[in-house]
């Protein structure tokens, strides 16, 4: 390989086509990367064991991979010894041509010809991915291979795990060939385009947008997104992105700022209205119906769930959310007790256990309050189809549940604090300012869900016993929030 101070690969080929900033900053600034969180982590894990796995579609072939990722060259000769030595079948087999290194996940050769396969965790082709597989087509073809066919090969989520998994079932071989073949003529151009933008003394000039977050969201976000402050117009609770946009391009950065003759949903309006004139909003009527409709002993009641893009149980499928997890605080009269279930990660499905247990936490009488009811609803209607021995006491309690989120939902308490959401995590804050999240060694659900997902498919590498008090204790201060929630609301309208 020509020695060269910047290449491009697959992955800052897409960067650039999202924006030429990020890509600049890729490689001139590497250093000023956002820091990856531990569900983003989770994500490429995932990915890198879906990729292992699907090499068993065409057993037998050799992996030019490198230990050390970056060692180019070593990657370069290893393909072409199994090139030379007439490999049939090649995991991450790598080409280089004028500045572009690509690694390509499975290549195969039958008696049509040579075949490329990229492998994606995801559960359906994206237009991203077909960019991908064209650059990656392109370097090939340029290094003398052509190409018979060019394939995602993504998860299907309807199949269901029935014992060892069945690798042929599990992936589909989706061909883009079409697709990549209209793109093959723009890509030199492209290369070229990008080339350009890593040359470059200085970094390009190209504000935020859209684009920060699609395809993916921007590991640059940090650099680019600083001067945004609070209580800016992005924080408008369910605005759409173009409208957002649109007041930020105009020079309206604040809330505060915004027009009045700009198109608003009353929601929207009221957070608007909350922020400029420093007011809150109570129905204290509806308010007054909710609590009086509610029946103890109450329970308040919130699961964690966990989802692999490889089945890790019988009955499940790729991403299915499986309860892993609950914390149930019960009120009766002025006694408050706390009961929680955290799954072992021994191998076992966890859903019996998380059953039996909830059941019997849940007694027989008592409203039972959650927090987005349609998710713990829709969970117990899962474990129901699976496990119809439990569908009388399941079923039970789902008649018992009632929605504590939805006197914020509907606009029934509003305060400019929760800054136009009704998500948990900022009601808490806002009506119960000592207590928060922040404190906590796990603080969200998608940590705690690849957290434990990570325990229960072995790649965990931190301490098991700590993180799994971790899970506890975020788990628990879900519920307890939920009482101290209910407890301002009272204290409002009394």
């Amino acid at each position: 390989m020509a020695k060269r101070k910047y290449y491009l690969s697959k992955s800052t080929f897409l960067k650039g086509l999202q924006c030429e900033k990020a890509l600049y900053f890729h490689k001139h600034h590497y250093n000023l990367k956002d820091e990856i969180t531990e569900a983003q982590q989770a994500i490429f894990d995932q990915g890198n064991l879906v990729g292992e796995l699907a090499h068993q579609l065409f057993p037998g072939g050799i992996n030019c991979q490198p230990e050390v990722f970056y060692e180019y060259n070593k990657a370069l000769a290893s393909t072409r010894q199994a090139l030379d030595h007439g490999r049939p079948v090649i995991y991450e087999a790598a080409f280089f041509f004028n500045g572009v290194f690509v690694y390509a996940d499975i290549l195969v050769e039958d008696e049509e010809g040579w075949k490329v396969y990229e492998v994606k965790s995801s559960t359906s082709v994206k237009e991203v991915n077909i960019q991908d597989a064209a650059l990656q087509s392109y370097v090939i073809e340029q290094n003398g291979i052509k190409l018979k066919d060019v394939c995602i090969v993504h998860l299907d989520n309807t199949y269901e795990r029935d014992g060892e998994i069945e690798v042929e079932e599990l992936f589909i071989k989706t061909s883009v060939l079409s697709e990549v073949k209209t793109l093959l003529p723009r890509i030199p151009k492209e290369i070229e385009r990008l080339k350009t933008v890593i040359d470059r003394e200085t970094l390009p000039e190209k504000s935020i947008g859209a684009y920060c977050s699609s395809p993916y969201t921007c590991d640059f976000m940090g650099q680019c997104w600083g001067h945004i402050p609070e209580d800016a117009v992005f924080d408008v609770g369910n605005l759409r992105t173009k409208k957002k946009f649109e007041l930020y391009d105009q020079g309206i950065i604040l809330i505060k700022d915004i027009p009045d003759e700009f198109e608003l949903s009353d929601k929207q309006r009221m957070q608007v209205e909350g922020v400029k004139n420093n007011t809150s909003y109570v129905d204290s009527m509806r308010l007054n119906q909710f609590l009086d409709d509610l029946h103890g002993p109450l329970y308040f009641l919130d699961f964690e769930t966990m989802g692999s893009g490889v089945p890790l149980f019988d009955r499940t499928r790729p991403y299915q959310q499986i309860p892993f997890q609950y914390s149930l605080h019960v009120q009766e009269a002025d006694q408050i007790k706390h009961f929680e279930f955290l799954a072992e990660t021994d191998g076992t499905d966890p859903r019996i256990s998380f059953i039996k247990q909830l059941i019997l936490d849940c007694g027989s009488e008592g409203d039972i309050l959650v927090y987005n009811i349609s998710f713990e609803q829709s969970k117990i209607e899962e474990l129901i189809q699976v496990f119809p021995d439990y569908q009388v006491p399941l079923e039970g309690i789902i008649r018992r549940l009632k929605d504590l989120m939805i006197p914020f939902q509907k606009g029934w308490y509003y305060t400019p604090e929760m800054k136009g959401s009704y998500s948990i995590k900022q009601v808490l804050p806002a009506l119960v300012p000592e207590l928060s999240y922040k404190q906590l060694n796990i603080n969200e659900g998608g940590t705690a869900s690849s957290t434990f997902a990570a325990m229960a498919n072995g790649t965990f590498e931190g301490d098991y016993d700590q993180t799994r008090k971790y899970l506890l204790e975020y788990c628990k201060m879900d519920t307890y929030a939920m009482v101290e929630i209910l407890r301002f609301l009272r204290d409002r309208v009394d």
